[in-house]
């Protein structure tokens, strides 16, 4: 490390014009969940946004501390020199995870969220509302267990996060491999333990909205839309930096990585996409074609919109090598797939929880940009705590030297 120039010890400012819009946002934000709450007839449409960003803000964190439990097991060492972004993701994780259950548990109390479960007298066979179905799953979709479940795999994935960002802190503070170790060992629990949890996660948070239909690749279908997000806001976040000036040893090969890993998973979003909805399609049962025909009746133009930005774009753009080294070209690519999985995430909840009536207005747009705010706040405030490098991490020198 002696032979490279860089100021190891540099930490990221938050201040000015990012820290002012980030807060602009969040302004933004608590203006449009308050006029969604001002007229009884939008509750619903602002509490499916909420819960559309809240999960959004909790998976990309999620995926931040997964991001770093893989460069542990995998023993990656061009990733060495860009781990702060994930670390100041996952340091964002229990606050994502806290404004994640108290939506989730206002959107039950106030009967604006998971309806299709919690309307009163589904599961009473002496009422007129009485839903057999819904009955024969009410051991798993209660209150109680639907919240503690949501409560635990937070917690569990929180304490994961957390841990993983102090340790590379401490191994700044004292050198050797205690810490590198420690985050190895701690990465292969945590990946077992995320691999079998998250499917159950997506079922119960977004899956369970439509509680009659169901669908087992459901749950990798949203592996797949979480990692590819955290993927390119990775890379906005990088390329944003190095435009400042700051991380000058992140190089046109760490950009080639990224751009790598949005290109290869966006591909495995739409393997799972197409996989579920061909076998439906073929199979052709009123009880799981209904889920598609929602969305082909009365989100068409989102539908397809979701293809575009989440398949053909990064398949055209990202294709060619010389794009996967350009900072302009993967920080437009980056932000068109963060925003197609906003639409994908969109056309997963709206159906099933405003049905027919939706819209597109100052709700989605506000509640959107407040909780972009909220996420650049979080996350830049937590990486303007510690250096932009961890200068003791072993693999730091490949890091450094990485070329492809």
């Amino acid at each position: 490390m002696g032979t490279h120039n860089y100021n190891f010890t540099e930490q990221f400012e938050f201040t000015g014009k990012p820290k002012m819009l980030s807060i602009i946002g969040i302004v933004i934000g608590l203006a449009a969940i308050g006029y969604g709450l001002s007229d009884h007839e939008l509750h619903e449409r602002t509490f499916a946004n909420l819960l559309l960003m809240a999960y959004y803000f909790a998976f990309v964190c999620m995926s931040g501390a997964f991001f770093l439990a893989l460069q542990y097991v995998a023993q990656a060492g061009w990733s060495a020199s860009i781990l702060r972004v994930p670390q100041a993701m996952a340091r964002t994780l229990p606050l994502a995870a806290v404004v994640l259950v108290l939506v989730i548990g206002a959107g039950l109390y106030t009967h604006n969220l998971y309806h299709h479960w919690n309307a009163p007298g589904l599961t009473d066979p002496s009422s007129e509302h009485y839903d057999k179905l819904i009955a024969g799953k009410s051991d798993f979709l209660n209150i109680p267990f639907f919240m503690a479940r949501e409560i635990v795999f937070l917690a569990i994935y929180s304490f994961f996060a957390v841990m993983f960002a102090k340790n590379s802190v401490n191994e700044d503070l004292e050198g050797g491999l205690n810490y590198y170790n420690k985050n190895f060992k701690s990465a292969v629990v945590f990946l077992a333990l995320y691999g079998f949890t998250t499917p159950i996660f997506a079922f119960d948070t977004i899956m369970s909205i439509e509680a009659h239909w169901f669908s087992t690749m459901f749950g990798w279908y949203n592996f797949a839309s979480m990692w590819v997000s955290c993927l390119a806001i990775i890379a906005v976040i990088l390329i944003l930096l190095k435009k400042s000036g700051y991380m000058p040893w992140v190089n046109n090969s760490h950009l080639h990585n990224l751009g790598q890993f949005i290109f290869g998973f966006s591909i495995f979003w739409t393997y799972t996409w197409f996989c579920q909805f061909l076998l439906i399609y073929y199979a052709n049962m009123p009880e799981e074609t209904v889920y598609f025909y929602k969305r082909l009746e009365y989100y068409k133009f989102w539908f397809y919109l979701n293809l575009l930005l989440n398949f053909l774009v990064p398949v055209f753009l990202l294709m060619d090598r010389d794009n996967k080294r350009s900072e302009n070209v993967l920080l437009t690519v980056s932000i068109l797939i963060i925003c197609g999985h906003w639409v994908d995430l969109y056309q997963m909840i709206m159906p099933g929880s405003v049905e027919s009536h939706n819209g597109f207005g100052f709700i989605e747009v506000g509640i959107a940009a407040g909780f972009i705010g909220l996420f650049t706040f979080a996350v830049l405030s937590a990486l303007s705590k510690q250096p932009l490098v961890a200068k003791n991490h072993p693999f730091l020198e490949e890091s450094l030297n990485h070329h492809l």
